[in-house]
């Protein structure tokens, strides 16, 4: 029997936690962008005010304000790119996709990120994807058609889904690129984080008010903003970056993977959603489709 690091068990109430204020995430956005916050400022100001929550920790050590003084022009360029992807597109996408969808939709849309990426590694490093990974990919795909698939009821946004799919690619493209960046730069993942979040925050939040304008935020908008930025990002990375010194890949995905039912059973709750038996039997393919592509062979 394989023994367990110390601290595992809190690690994984650490990251059980964490997705759990994630997944609320999906349920205060709806909140906010049915208040009538436009989504693209939104989603800027949310990262924006993160990367400000950061800055100090990423100055608090002479050693890391020695390695931001120190990063050349092709790091700069790797984590501008990152940040471009990861915050400003995909997360832009991510808000206009739940202005225009349910956030069961959305947020199954985005758990098929693992199949992405699997396809963009096969593609693009030439790893050949497992048996149990090619029969995950199917399952992951056949739930999300299951789950779309209008069967008597309206068709989904066009727009929205088209926003989703913009979401989903970015995220994948984001995960590939991220791993070669925290490669490359020799960062620490606060730095990577910080440097990334604070380009793409800056550019998504210029772009948002450039098209739709600067939102006016009430007392309750602005705390939902304070809340996601402060609580749901900075405070939630961290939490999760340092559950991940403990737990194993694996295990990560399979916590990770807990957000979809989560986020579900909030919209149901919070959001007053409401999910057919064919919908609730989808989400379920989807997540176990996502969770199998997940695992490797040991070795």
């Amino acid at each position: 029997m394989t023994s367990r690091p110390p601290g595992h068990g809190s690690a994984v109430a650490t990251a059980a936690f964490v997705t759990f204020l994630w997944s609320t995430s999906w349920v205060l956005i709806k909140v906010g962008l049915a208040a009538d916050l436009p989504p693209l400022p939104f989603a800027g100001l949310r990262y924006a005010f993160a990367a400000l929550c950061l800055l100090p920790f990423a100055l608090a050590t002479a050693e890391r304000r020695s390695l931001l003084s120190a990063l050349d022009r092709r790091s700069l360029r790797s984590l501008s790119a990152l940040g471009l992807l990861y915050i400003a597109v995909a997360q832009g996408g991510q808000f206009a996709a739940l202005a225009l969808l349910p956030a069961s939709a959305v947020s199954l849309l985005l758990s098929l990120t693992p199949v992405a990426v699997a396809l963009g590694s096969g593609a693009v490093l030439g790893e050949r994807p497992t048996p149990l990974q090619a029969a995950g990919t199917a399952v992951a795909v056949s739930g999300a058609a299951l789950y779309f698939l209008p069967a008597g009821a309206a068709a989904p946004s066009a727009a929205g889904l088209a926003a989703g799919l913009v979401a989903l690619l970015s995220n994948a493209g984001s995960a590939l690129l991220g791993r070669r960046v925290n490669r490359d730069t020799h960062l620490p993942p606060l730095l990577v984080t910080f440097v990334s979040m604070s380009i793409g925050a800056t550019v998504l939040l210029g772009a948002g008010v450039a098209v739709q304008g600067w939102p006016a935020l009430g007392p309750r908008e602005a705390s939902i903003v304070a809340w996601l930025a402060i609580v749901n990002t900075a405070f939630a990375f961290t939490l999760w970056n340092r559950s991940l010194r403990v737990l194993t890949a694996v295990e990560s995905s399979v916590l990770n993977g807990l957000m979809l039912p989560q986020i579900a059973l909030l919209a149901v709750l919070f959001l007053g959603e409401r999910l057919s038996g064919r919908q609730v039997v989808a989400l379920v393919l989807a997540a176990a489709g996502a969770f199998a592509v997940q695992l490797r062979r040991p070795g």
